[in-house]
């Protein structure tokens, strides 16, 4: 009898913190102790490993038996600890030799029978076993899809607590998959069923769409129910270039975390799209909890975040998007620390024009005035700034519907789509910027140069629709984006007045 250690992992966040499970097995009175700042979960852990070992076949001395998680400063949550926690004590007791776990990380919940079963977060922490130079990874089987998408170390899948314990003691084989190898990545997605050419009509919204995807803008769409809205939004991404596969892993590491990836093909190849309904609280938008985990802000993370209904949803859930929006990242402060979670999406809102929807329509608009500004007022000027495309979608007229003209298919808006973004890639290649969106101050006084014509035309635009700062240079970016979609190195006049026309509508409703 004596000490042994585990190394295993606590997801902080997004952040993986390493955890060293020690156990030690010494004469006193017989108990089975756990330290190391634990949830209720983490406690409730030591009933579970005592009878998974049980079960398994081995039996517990009747010694003083202390485990500790160290660091002890770190909270510890989860039944991810159950596996290493039952590997450290069955080791301290001498049933596989210790040196069996050198450079391996080991996590895993049990079941009372031993059997071992899924934990969420096997992605990030893999990824940061190999970091610390671990050569091997012991996960629940159930896992293995997940954590083999990191190459360079082996993992090891196991359903029962005995059969790992018989590995570790040379009397069994285990089926070891080295990470990144073929077959770990998914090649495709499933068909897409929505599609561009189903929406009749609504030209200049589809254009605004194509623009906004273009250069990640942000994009509001305001229109009288059933103008074809809701339907735009959900298939923009549709248009949207496949991510990259850094950008793939990051997506799939959010997700990981939150325990939402598909078990067979858990690599997500296509881009989020995120639709939040109008009750939805702060914290779920956002992230919170003691030690937050992500919200819906990191959940479309390289994607859409759509808002429908805008006008429906509390004015302070809408009024925590505004540095998100402006940083593309979000951080939340805790006693425990301060935590940073990805945002770099784009956001799409719809919303009616008044409360019955007819507004400007006043043959068919029932609201009064002050019904109209009690409305528009949950949304503040300061958010509206942050939205860089701002497009009327008009009620559909009949022969729109009934013409059954074909219309462009998402495949060739998503050509031109990628052939802009491939543009900026390139102009971008040496600084962090993906798209025109992410521009800054200085950026912006060098790509988006104008000429004598473009000048004049922004500075009477700037005085006759009462610009802020922040939204001149919105219009900016814009007109750098439908430049690139025209493979124009320079912004022309045509250009910035197309961006300048995005920035009016607002103007017709919140005066």
């Amino acid at each position: 009898m004596s000490f042994s250690s585990v190394l295993s992992a606590a997801i902080q966040g997004l952040h993986v913190e390493v955890i060293r499970v020690e156990a030690d097995v010494s004469s006193g009175l017989p108990v089975f102790h756990m330290v190391g700042y634990l949830s209720s979960e983490v406690k409730e852990a030591s009933e579970r490993v005592r009878t998974a070992i049980r079960n398994s076949g081995y039996q517990l001395p009747a010694k003083k038996m202390v485990v500790n998680l160290a660091p002890a400063t770190v909270r510890k949550k989860g039944a991810s600890f159950d596996l290493p926690i039952a590997l450290a004590v069955l080791s301290s007791m001498g049933i596989f030799p210790k040196e069996r776990l050198k450079d391996t990380m080991v996590t895993g919940e049990l079941s009372l029978d031993g059997s071992v079963k899924e934990v969420p977060g096997i992605l990030p922490m893999v990824m940061q076993a190999k970091e610390e130079g671990c050569r091997r990874c012991i996960i629940p089987q159930q896992n293995v899809p997940e954590g083999a998408l990191v190459g360079g170390v082996e993992i090891i899948g196991v359903t029962k607590l005995a059969e790992i314990c018989r590995y570790l003691n040379g009397e069994q084989r285990l089926e070891t998959v080295t990470g990144g190898g073929p077959g770990t990545v998914r090649e495709g997605q499933e068909e897409e069923t929505l599609d561009y050419s189903d929406i009749q009509g609504q030209e200049a919204v589809k254009r605004a769409a194509e623009v906004a995807v273009a250069g990640g803008h942000n994009l509001l769409l305001v229109g009288p129910p059933g103008s074809g809205k809701t339907m735009m939004a959900r298939r923009v991404p549709t248009i949207l270039p496949p991510p990259t596969p850094k950008e793939s892993i990051e997506i799939t590491k959010i997700y990981s975390v939150l325990g939402m990836v598909d078990k067979k093909c858990p690599l997500i190849t296509g881009r989020p799209f995120r639709s939040v309904h109008h009750t939805v609280t702060r914290a779920a938008l956002i992230g919170g909890g003691m030690i937050p985990v992500p919200g819906e802000i990191s959940l479309a993370h390289g994607g859409v975040l759509f808002l429908d209904e805008l006008a429906e949803f509390q004015k302070p859930v809408l009024e925590v998007l505004r540095q998100p929006l402006e940083e593309q990242q979000i951080r939340i402060t805790r006693t425990q620390g301060n935590f940073v979670f990805p945002a770099n999406f784009i956001l799409i809102c719809a919303m009616n024009p008044c409360p019955c929807g007819n507004y400007p329509d006043f043959n068919r608009c029932t609201c009064t005035p002050a019904q109209l500004g009690q409305y528009l007022g949950k949304i503040s000027q300061p958010f509206l700034d942050r939205i860089d495309i701002c497009v009327e979608a008009p009620r559909i007229q009949y022969e729109s519907l009934a013409g059954g003209k074909k219309q462009e298919s998402s495949s060739r808006i998503r050509e031109r789509v990628c052939r802009a973004r491939d543009i900026q890639r390139k102009r971008y290649e040496e600084l962090r910027i993906l798209t025109n969106s992410m521009l800054g101050v200085g950026e912006l006084k060098e790509f988006c140069r104008l000429g004598e014509r473009e000048e004049s035309l922004m500075r009477q635009a700037f005085a006759s629709l009462g610009l802020t700062a922040r939204t001149y240079h919105k219009i900016l970016k814009v007109a750098r984006t439908i430049a690139d979609l025209d493979a124009s190195e320079h912004i022309e006049e045509r250009h910035l007045t197309e961006a300048i026309g995005y920035r009016t509508m607002d103007k017709k409703y919140w005066r």
